[in-house]
């Protein structure tokens, strides 16, 4: 188990007996919502329905989407972790530049304009560097002459990381390597701020792709929408289950 302050562990055993999940349930919704900066997660928990998002202040998704006391549990669940995030300090402060720390890039590199992760890769933006961290593991490329205006996953048929500059989309891949490994081509999206230790309450400069967190709303205002007409007997079980996936499948 990943280890917790003092006042850190008294938050999780009080979350985890009210809301009956178990610890490992917990501590799993604790990094989703420290990944999204406090105000949104995404996380795969089977006690809470699997795959769901949630966004402070807005939609709320679960696997089960129909479910909305399950929905409502989620929100408050989260909604409790931001606040704890922002007040206590729930996890032992690592060394700045050491394995493992919210500032896990070189000390030299200094401080970020724009930083981001998901899951279990983060990226920092300096000036003339791009440092990527997977599983721990840092790599640092040499931008060149670049303008770096956003890292993601390239959609489609290509999921390689990528970044768009003033040439356009531009893979990782291509640019010179001054330590580390090599990222691999398989990446996850880039859209949620990382916290500085400095600070539990704010994110360092950070870069939220706002083009698909609104394509993700719009897809669920979609997908609510045939349900209603499915509901009322205009869409028949096998129309809304083929759009309701169809939808699902863009996400």
């Amino acid at each position: 188990m990943q280890k917790l302050t003092p006042e850190g562990q008294n938050f999780v055993n009080e979350i985890s007996n009210r809301y009956n999940l178990s610890i490992d349930a917990v501590l799993h919704m604790i990094g989703a919502v420290n990944n999204g900066g406090g105000t949104m997660a995404q996380f795969n928990s089977p006690e809470l329905g699997g795959s769901g998002q949630w966004m402070q202040g807005g939609m709320t998704m679960v696997g089960d989407m129909f479910n909305n006391g399950l929905k409502n549990t989620v929100d408050s669940l989260c909604s409790e972790i931001s606040n704890a995030l922002a007040t206590i300090q729930i996890f032992p402060v690592i060394p700045r530049g050491a394995r493992g720390s919210n500032q896990w890039w070189p000390i030299d590199l200094g401080v970020p304009f724009s930083s981001g992760a998901q899951n279990n890769i983060r990226y920092a933006v300096f000036p003339k560097r791009l440092a990527v961290e997977l599983n721990g593991d840092v790599t640092i490329y040499d931008t060149l002459d670049h303008n770096i205006g956003g890292v993601s996953q390239q959609q489609g048929g290509d999921t390689s990381l990528t970044f768009s500059s003033q040439y356009g989309t531009v893979l990782v891949s291509t640019l010179p390597i001054i330590s580390g490994n090599s990222a691999p081509a398989q990446q996850t999206n880039f859209a949620e701020p990382v916290y500085s230790e400095f600070s539990n309450s704010e994110p360092i400069n950070q870069e939220i792709d706002i083009e698909q967190t609104q394509s993700s709303n719009s897809i669920i205002e979609l997908i609510e929408k045939l349900a209603k007409l499915h509901d009322s007997g205009v869409l028949s079980d096998d129309e809304f289950n083929s759009k309701k996936s169809e939808l699902l499948s863009r996400l």
